[in-house]
Parts: C-alpha cells; structure tokens; sequence
C-alpha cells in the first residue's frame, strides 16, 4: 500500500510507537486506578470495623470476576480491537467507584471494588495490552511492551501520593469520584481516536518493516520449532499441550507473589511503625522503580531470552517477601526500600514479558482467545494470593507464614516458566541477530 493511499505509512516515525504511548497513559491510570485499593483498604476497615480478611476479599473477588472476563476479554478483543474494548473498561472500573461510594455493607464493595473495579479492570490491565501490543513488535517486544507497562510506574509516583493526600483531606469517597473522573476524562476519547490491534489493520508490517519478511524475527531465523511455529493454534489445541499448562501454572504463581504483596504492604508497613504517608510513599516508590524494571526487564528479554528475564523478575518478589518478614524483626527505612525497590526493579518486569512468553509460543489469529483463557492460572493466582494472605493474619495474628508461601510462589514461577520453555520454538531477536552473525562469519 502506497503512501498516497495510506496517510499513517507517510509518518516519519513508526504508528506502532502511537500504540505504545496510548497504552503507556492508559496502564498508568488504569492499572494504579486499580491498585488505589490499598490506599483506601485502611480507611475503609476503620470507618466500618470488618476484619481484614473480610475486606480483602474485595480484591480477590475482583480477581475471580476478571477470571471470568479473561477469555471474554481475549474474543472481545479478536472480534472489536482495543478502540471499543479500552472504552469498555473504563467505564465499567468507573462506575464501580462512584457505586462504592454508598456501601455500607462488605457485599456492596465485593460487587463495586470487588467486580466492576478489579474485574473490569482486565481490560485496561497488563492481560488487556498484552491481547494485542505483541501484534505491534517482534525483534523489539519486550522493549516496547515494557515501555509501555513503564507508565504505570511514571503515573503511580504522582498518583499515590496525591491520592492519599485527598483521601487525609477529603475522605475515600470523594477520592473513588475523582478517579472515577479522571478515568473517564482521559482514557475513553483518547484510546477511541488512536489505538489500533495490530499493524496490518493499518497497511503496516511489525517493528516497522516495509515488508514482512524484513529483519530477525519476521523473516523466520528465530525459529527455532518450524513445525510449531506452523500449527495454527485454537483454544482447544492449545488446551492439549503441556506447554500452555507450564505458563497456565507460572502465571499462577507469579501473579499470587505479586498481588499478595501489592494488597498488604500498606497496611503492613503501617502495622510496624511507619505512618500512612510513608507508606504509600513507599508504594509509589515500587511503581517508580518499576519504570526501569519494565523497560529493563524486557530489554534485557529480547536480548537474553523470556526465561532468564522471568527469573529475575521472581528473584525479585522472593527478596521483598523476605525483606518484609526481616522488616518485623527489624523496622528500618533500608529494609522497606529494599523491599520495594527489589519489588519494582525487578518483579514488576513481569509484566513487560507476560504476554511475550505466549506470544512466542501460540501467536496467530487467535492469539487474544488463547491468552485470555491462559491467563486465567494468573487471575487465580491474584485472587487467590490477598484473600489467603489477610485470612492467614485474622488467623495467626502475623503475616510471617503468608509472606513464606509468597517466596515460595515466586521461586515455583520461575520453574515453572523454564518448563514451558519458548526459547525451544522461537529464540529472541538478539540471540537471532547472533545467530545470523554466526552464520555469516
């Protein structure tokens, strides 16, 4: 397609890049609006006295409502693209703040925070991006995917602090309609004017290429598993192979060492001696530290292989779990930065290969479908994860045994995504440009 006929193939710079930032601005309003629920965990448990488990399980309803939406999310977007299915998002994680505004019951927030907010949230979320963003980018996608998962981070710095500042000043409520606002305002006219599913929808080819044969990784010399790669992969042939398990089961873990955390740092911190502020200074700190995490890790992916990458992210979540049990025994600001820096350096570059690792191994025009019904094992896992995390403290009065069983999870992760093994059907641009270069010398 000639540039005449196709005004976006005349731009000086690749539309896949628009992609990326509209996705960057959309996962950092979205994923923090999401995560503002450990800001409001505490004042919601002092205004109303429930135990925490109780009000935990909000959170981990959420998650077994987006358990449901993954695979309605993934047809939703093979059938509509990201410019109906974003809008879509939104608004449902918009109107679960303002309805939470007059619960006065734990049922009420299971249904508010819980379904709408949480569940809802699979769309504008790390699962909703990864549907399509790989379609954007091949030699590059870990790079480009962490830069776009990076915006949670550059969002979340301003964000927590400023939100709990209003919820000090102005009360939860008012902060869940200004979320609500701010969501709306923002995400819908932006995601309905720019974003795209995937590059051919506009006469493009992958990473910019003007023809799909062009560079490592379209051209086929990071093939590893020609047969795989060839097989054109449904729901239901995926389902039978060890492979889609293998991750099924690292995104469970992952995503249990992952949201346990997320959900109960606050509180925890708080719980041994630091005050509200600091502790959701500390929040914002993960996300900060995830910029470079996101972008890090999935460059560093691209380059060394989404298995090594995914380690590194667990090692991560392993040393926040063991620095928050030390963080009991020995309150110390080193310890809590620790903690978060090792959480947001590393752990969060999970997201920027999350939906990489699939996407080597059952990419093809069904890829949104299968996703979305793989990434159920980490929808499990992060609703799973909170509701046990708080019920073991209403139990045992601590966190120690929740906080062993999410170091456990991050190292089970690890092993796990070794075993489904996509560098054995498709190795990564860098060691596909090493490759080339060996054969040519």
């Amino acid at each position: 397609m000639s540039s005449q006929r196709n005004p976006v193939a005349a731009l000086p710079f690749y539309y896949g890049w628009v992609v990326i930032a509209v996705a960057f601005v959309t996962l950092g309003i979205g994923v923090n609006a999401r995560t503002s629920f450990s800001l409001l965990y505490p004042p919601i448990l002092a205004e109303f006295g429930w135990d925490r488990g109780t009000t935990a399980a909000a959170f981990s309803i959420g998650f077994v409502s987006s358990t449901l939406l993954s695979p309605i999310a993934g047809m939703f977007m093979d059938r509509f693209g990201p410019r109906l299915v974003m809008p879509l998002g939104t608004v449902l994680v918009a109107s679960g703040f303002v309805l939470a505004t007059i619960a006065s019951q734990p049922w009420h927030l299971y249904l508010t925070l819980g379904v709408l907010v949480v569940g809802g949230s699979i769309f504008l979320s790390y699962i909703g991006h990864s549907m399509f963003l790989p379609n954007w980018f091949v030699r590059r996608r870990g790079l480009a995917i962490g830069i776009a998962f990076s915006g949670v981070g550059v969002v979340s710095i301003v964000m927590f602090p400023a939100l709990q500042s209003y919820i000090d000043s102005a009360g939860w409520r008012a902060a869940c309609y200004a979320i609500a606002v701010l969501l709306v305002v923002t995400l819908v006219p932006l995601n309905i004017a720019l974003q795209r599913r995937r590059p051919e929808d506009l006469g493009l080819h992958p990473d910019g290429e003007k023809r799909p044969e062009g560079g490592a990784g379209s051209s086929g010399d990071n093939i590893v598993d020609p047969a795989w790669t060839q097989i054109d992969w449904t729901l239901g042939r995926a389902l039978r192979e060890p492979r889609f398990w293998w991750v099924f089961f690292g995104y469970f873990a992952g995503l249990y060492a992952w949201y346990s955390v997320q959900v109960h740092q606050t509180k925890y911190l708080v719980d041994v001696g630091f005050d509200a502020t600091t502790a959701a200074f500390a929040l914002g700190v993960v996300g900060l530290a995830g910029i470079g995490g996101q972008i890090g890790i999935g460059w560093f992916s691209d380059r060394a292989g989404r298995e090594i990458a995914w380690t590194l992210s667990c090692v991560g979540y392993a040393i926040s779990y063991l620095s928050l049990l030390a963080l009991g025994a020995v309150p110390s600001a080193l310890l809590m930065y620790v903690m978060v820096i090792s959480q947001g350096l590393l752990g969060y570059g999970m997201a920027s290969i999350y939906g990489a690792i699939p996407a080597e191994l059952f990419q093809g025009r069904k890829f949104a479908t299968v996703f979305g019904v793989l990434t159920l094992g980490g929808a499990f896992g992060a609703a799973g994860g909170p509701w046990l995390t708080g019920y073991l403290y209403d139990v045992q009065g601590n966190y120690q045994a929740a906080f062993w069983i999410g170091a456990v999870m991050a190292v089970l992760s690890a092993i796990f995504i070794w075993l489904a093994a996509p560098r054995r059907v498709r190795m990564v641009g860098g060691l596909a440009e090493k490759r080339r270069a060996a054969g040519e010398t």
